[in-house]
């Protein structure tokens, strides 16, 4: 080791120093020369082992092929010369050098090689860092289908005032496709192409759109759960009575599958499974597509339909459903004293998602702001949340990566799903982090339309960025009796509020114990 350190430390100098000192003028210090121009040259035949014709050695080869010699003191250096006799037979063989050729500086001519090439390496200060500038991401399009309607003008009018609708996928999907797929796969492919509708895709711009660029990432928590029941349901008869589209369209990631076969769209597709956490770590991951450069426009969200007998007999066997089943519009009641679960929901919501640039060059309408959000894990327990309120350190990484400061923020669309522990563990999160904001106001998707489970995060998404449009957030339903460890100047009423949003943040948690948390605001030039 000792004699090929002496060797290489010699040897490696030089190679560099001549390398870099080709003409002694100032100018041909930023010319490339023959040496790194000619890479195809430069294999391990060229440079080592490759005898020359007068029994020289690849290094005699080098230096005629890079047009200099080194000087005569280099070659009288004893160790040096002791040091290449090691190598007498087997890599290298080398004889006497002869200096046929000079053409270094007048520092190398001096015995000062080794100097200048200290002077070479060393760093170039600069005063100025260069930084490469983030690409932004804004929100251009939302799709929806909800208890309270399934357009996302009139959903968030009906969080406002507070009705029920129907839904149909007809105009949307296919008569065929609506027969086979599951209601998950139907609500997400109705919610996507709506969101494209409303980010004004039209056929016309479709074929503008770079579609290599484009990508889906639609998750659900549960898939296809009705399909996959029914075809257990066949399996009882016969094999053959089972759909046979039944696996396919059981499974989480289809529905982006198919809604890219029908939009001929070929970026980043895939589904995010993280229970009731689904959707937010899905727009997160389209929104880091967007800004790593490597699509312009991303659909993004998440879809479930578990309302059939295996769904909520699952549910209700781990006893987090509410039981108010006599007055059933009064059970979804988060922060209430008396809550007892939640209630199930089912639906999509889904953001389109796009590069700023390239929103602004096809003049789309842009709601809101992507800033960023972050995701950890309680690391706790299957069903709960963690007793110290670990939610906290999501939070703080949402704001930290979205370059936001607490203070700024005064909206909270939190996960509060109504039931006893998880309510009111997150709200005290919440308060930790932004309690000495007075402008702080917090409400509850889900006291309108229950818990969409895998879909919830991006419906409430939707809820949010449509609150920073219109300035007014909705009221907290069933909110008769606030429980006494929730100050009820936080929380929003019984009534629409005016806020005008500065930083708004959308929490959501799943069981297993994953927390998310992404952070909009309005867009600003």
């Amino acid at each position: 080791m000792v004699l090929g350190s002496a060797v290489a430390s010699p040897l490696c100098t030089w190679l560099i120093a001549a390398c870099m000192t080709v003409g002694n003028d100032k100018r041909d210090f930023y010319k490339p020369s023959i040496f790194l121009q000619c890479p195809k040259k430069l294999n391990r035949r060229n440079l080592v082992g490759q005898k020359s014709k007068n029994g020289g050695s690849g290094i005699n080869s080098l230096m005629s092929f890079c047009h200099f010699q080194p000087c005569e003191e280099y070659y009288n250096s004893q160790r040096l010369s002791s040091s290449f006799a090691f190598f007498e037979g087997n890599v290298f063989s080398v004889g006497p050098l002869k200096c046929k050729q000079r053409s270094l500086s007048q520092a190398s001519h001096s015995g000062k090689t080794l100097a200048v090439a200290e002077q070479l390496v060393k760093p170039v200060k600069t005063d100025k860092k260069v930084t490469k500038k983030k690409r932004r991401v804004v929100v251009t399009g939302l799709g929806v289908v909800s208890p309270l309607g399934h357009d996302a003008d009139v959903f968030y009018g009906n969080l406002l005032e507070g009705e029920i609708k129907n839904f149909s996928a007809d105009g949307w999907v296919s008569p065929k496709l609506s027969k086979r797929a599951d209601k998950f796969m139907l609500y997400l492919l109705t919610a996507g192409k709506k969101a494209l509708a409303d980010g004004g895709i039209t056929d016309e711009a479709m074929e503008k759109l770079d579609k290599a660029k484009c990508g889906v990432i639609i998750g659900s928590a549960l898939g296809g759960m009705k399909v996959f029941s029914e075809a257990i349901e066949a399996l009882r008869v016969s094999h053959k009575k089972m759909n046979p589209f039944c696996v396919p369209f059981a499974t989480t990631n289809m529905g982006s599958a198919v809604l890219a076969m029908d939009l001929g769209w070929m970026g980043p597709n895939y589904s995010i499974s993280a229970a009731c956490a689904t959707s937010n770590l899905c727009i997160l991951s389209g929104a880091n597509h967007i800004i790593s450069g490597e699509t312009d426009m991303m659909l993004c969200g998440g879809s479930d339909a578990a309302i059939i007998p295996i769904g909520v007999g699952g549910f209700a066997a781990c006893r987090i459903l509410s039981q108010r089943n006599d007055d059933p519009t009064k059970a979804s009641r988060p922060w209430d004293i008396h809550r007892d679960g939640f209630v199930m929901g089912e639906g999509a919501g889904v953001l389109l998602l796009e590069e700023l640039e390239h929103a602004k060059r096809r003049g789309a309408t842009i709601y809101a702001e992507f800033l960023g959000g972050s995701f950890t894990c309680d690391a706790y327990y299957t069903t709960e949340p963690h007793r110290d309120g670990r939610g906290i350190l999501c939070i703080e990484k949402a704001l930290a990566k979205s370059g936001v400061d607490r203070k700024d923020v005064n909206y909270v669309n939190a996960h509060a799903t109504s039931t006893q522990l998880a309510d009111l563990k997150e709200y005290q999160a919440i308060v930790r982090c932004f309690g000495q904001n007075t402008e702080l106001r917090m409400n509850s998707t889900k006291s309108m339309i229950g818990h969409l489970l895998g879909a919830a995060g991006a419906v409430e998404a939707i809820a949010t960025v449509k609150a920073i449009q219109t300035g007014w957030v909705h009221p907290n339903i069933n909110l008769d009796h606030p429980d006494e460890g929730v100050d009820t100047n936080v929380l929003v009423g019984p009534k629409k509020e005016h806020l005008d949003i500065k930083v708004a943040l959308s929490n959501s948690i799943g069981f297993g114990g994953p927390n998310s948390s992404i952070v909009f605001a309005p867009y600003k030039d």
